[in-house]
């Protein structure tokens, strides 16, 4: 009893014979092609007209030519055969010096320019054809999904609970500190609780509507609150409020430092005991294995890690001076 072909029938060996003949239009070629014999070609013909119900390859003048069907064929199959072999053969060394990858991360805003700076320059360095591409984290958008579709390659964060699926690669810690303009008031003397409490604020706009940042829901859990006057959607303003007014903004230190060597702006160590901001890498287990994902890894931890790396910071007896301006650590 017959039965109607399908596709499982069709292995490799038939979609390298049926390439060899759309491409030779011959048997014998085709045959030379593959290094077979005639009869072996003719008869996996045979067998592909059976499977695809067409004759694929008819007789003309100067040999055989491809019906529309066999034509239509032709890429497909080249694709399929590619397809294979990326699966069965190793794949090419990844050369950082000739890649033309695009990279895409996501990090937070309040992330320091210089350390985003010092990671562009390090592809520059070893990788110049490539390009990356910073992504900015927002409320609606869903990470997970992305570094799953490939979209992302990587994140950098810092949240209390990363999620369970991803990986993860501890980076580094940074303290929470006080930032102020370099003639506020409290600049010369100990900045206190009270001080704090009683402090004009600016702070960033949670990124969910109702919920606290991380600086106000440890406070709360102190049963304490401070005074915000403003919210600044990004990180990166709130340096800038600072000149024009009394206000205080409570920030990573390694950004305050930034700022700092900026603009007239004093650090201050701040009064109560904010836990460290522990930043961290994240990437799907689709790219684990990748080489070009693992070596992009590979380079930002080590350049975040460099950054990083500098002795604790002791407090001066003396105001220390940044471009002439005194800074308070």
């Amino acid at each position: 009893m017959s039965h109607t072909p399908s596709w499982e029938s069709v292995d490799v060996h038939l979609l390298r014979v049926l390439h060899a003949l759309l491409i030779e239009c011959s048997v014998s070629r085709a045959a030379r092609r593959l290094n077979q014999s005639q009869p072996a070609v003719s008869t996996a013909l045979r067998r592909l007209r059976e499977l695809t119900g067409d004759p694929l390859l008819v007789r003309s003048k100067n040999g055989m030519t491809p019906t529309e069907r066999g034509a239509s064929l032709l890429e497909p199959v080249k694709q399929a055969l590619a397809n294979i072999e990326s699966i069965v053969v190793h794949q090419t060394r990844f050369d950082p010096a000739t890649t033309r990858r695009v990279f895409n991360i996501a990090t937070p805003d309040y992330l320091t320019p210089k350390l985003l700076g010092r990671i562009v320059a390090r592809m520059r360095r070893i990788a110049p054809l490539s390009q990356v591409i910073f992504h900015s984290l927002g409320p609606d958008q869903d990470f997970t999904t992305a570094l799953e579709s490939g979209e992302l390659d990587v994140i950098i964060g810092n949240w209390p609970q990363p999620p369970e699926q991803l990986r993860i690669s501890p980076l580094f810690e940074d303290e929470v500190v006080c930032l102020m303009r370099a003639d506020h008031p409290l600049v010369d003397r100990p900045l206190t609780m009270k001080h704090y409490i009683e402090a004009e604020h600016v702070a960033p706009t949670p990124y969910c509507v109702g919920r606290r940042g991380v600086i106000d829901m440890h406070l709360a859990r102190e049963r304490l609150k401070r005074n915000i006057v403003a919210w600044v959607p990004y990180f990166n303003l709130a340096p800038y409020m600072l000149l024009e007014s009394d206000m205080i903004f409570t920030s990573p230190r390694m950004l305050a430092e930034h700022y700092a060597r900026l603009l007239p702006l004093a650090i201050a160590r701040s009064p109560i005991d904010f836990p460290p901001m522990n930043f961290y890498l994240l990437w799907h287990d689709r790219t684990h294995h990748a080489e070009e994902a693992r070596w992009f890894r590979e380079q930002i931890v080590s350049v975040a890690r460099q950054h990083s790396s500098k002795p604790a910071h002791a407090a001066p007896s003396l105001p220390l001076r940044l471009h002439g301006m005194p800074m308070a650590v």
